[in-house]
């Protein structure tokens, strides 16, 4: 009688699909998740300004961040305004994006939240009746060279500081960022974001009131 488990016939068909089985494993393993792609997207944003890759995020962010918006309460006309400058937002601050930190999802609905919150802000604010109009006199010589002093001071200053503080002032001040979006992007707690900010601001104030 012959051994069938040693047939040929029946080895390749073994082998076979023992391949099958790891590729099918090795598929699994590298098959691009949609997060993947957007950061793949938003790395192209960030190193080539590449306004396809915007084109691409814009056609399927903007709808929801819209949605989103209206939502929570906002009208179409005001959430249209809204979900654009979050987008543009997205653009000019793609380099603040850290996938290690937040999805670009909760990144992207972190800021359009802020927005939502300054553009609530600015419409509830009494328009001031004192509010002066015409060019302001220009500043002589000597104010516009000490401004100058003192920002290139401060500057130095910033650079001074530890990094954990620095990083939080670059981000709330040079990039206008709230404590809230700060916090989304970094991970960290929204205290202690606010104690090193303090911390790093009293520095900074000492150091640009020393002799």
């Amino acid at each position: 009688m012959q051994d069938m488990s040693r047939s040929p016939k029946l080895e390749l068909t073994v082998h076979a699909g023992q391949a099958e089985q790891a590729l099918a494993l090795n598929v699994r393993k590298t098959a691009e998740t949609p997060e993947d792609r957007w950061v793949r997207v938003m790395a192209r944003i960030r190193e080539a300004r590449d306004q396809a890759a915007f084109a691409e995020l814009f056609q399927h962010f903007a709808p929801r961040v819209k949605g989103m918006l209206m939502k929570s309460g906002s009208d179409a006309a005001t959430a249209e305004e809204c979900a654009q400058e979050v987008m543009a937002t997205v653009w000019n601050k793609a380099a603040m994006f850290d996938p290690s930190r937040a999805s670009l999802a909760a990144w992207i609905y972190a800021i359009a939240r802020n927005r939502r919150i300054d553009m609530a802000r600015r419409a509830s604010r009494a328009e001031p009746e004192d509010l002066p109009w015409g060019p302001e006199a220009e500043p002589d010589q000597a104010d516009a060279l000490a401004f100058q002093q003192e920002s290139r001071a401060l500057a130095d200053a910033v650079q001074r500081l530890p990094e954990k503080q620095r990083t939080l002032v670059e981000r709330a001040f040079f990039g206008e960022m709230t404590h809230g979006e700060i916090a989304e992007v970094t991970g960290l707690p929204l205290g202690t974001i606010k104690s090193r900010i303090r911390l790093a601001l009293d520095r900074l104030r000492r150091e640009m009131t020393r002799p």
